[in-house]
């Protein structure tokens, strides 16, 4: 958590830097992230942007991330920790988070991807 920028941080930069990334083991799906924030209305992300993820608390928040979803159709977006704890692979497996991730430049993660 205390490695992913705030959001909107890097909205100005070409070619973000990606921090973290999740996967589903039996699924095929990756999601990148590259900014986050607390927030506490997780439908609309409100207070995402002003909430440091250093003020995350599990028992009232989620996380809003903006990230690189690599999946059927490959692209920038939101999503939220609460989504990605829901998410199920084909046998039942969640989503996990790689521990072994370098975080690398966005035009890296769409050119392991085939997107430019």
């Amino acid at each position: 958590m205390k490695r992913i920028p705030p959001l909107y941080s890097s909205e100005n930069e070409p070619d973000p830097l990606v921090v973290c990334k999740f996967f589903t083991p039996d699924a095929g799906w990756t999601w990148y992230v590259i900014e986050g924030g607390a927030c506490r209305e997780p439908e609309t992300g409100t207070d995402a942007k002003e909430r440091s993820l250093t003020e995350y608390d599990p028992e009232l928040d989620d996380v809003l991330f903006f990230g690189y979803v690599a999946g059927s159709y490959p692209e920038l977006g939101y999503f939220t920790l609460a989504e990605l704890e829901q998410v199920r692979g084909r046998f039942g497996m969640p989503v996990e988070r790689d521990r072994f991730f370098t975080p690398c430049r966005l035009s890296e993660v769409r050119e392991k991807h085939g997107r430019q």
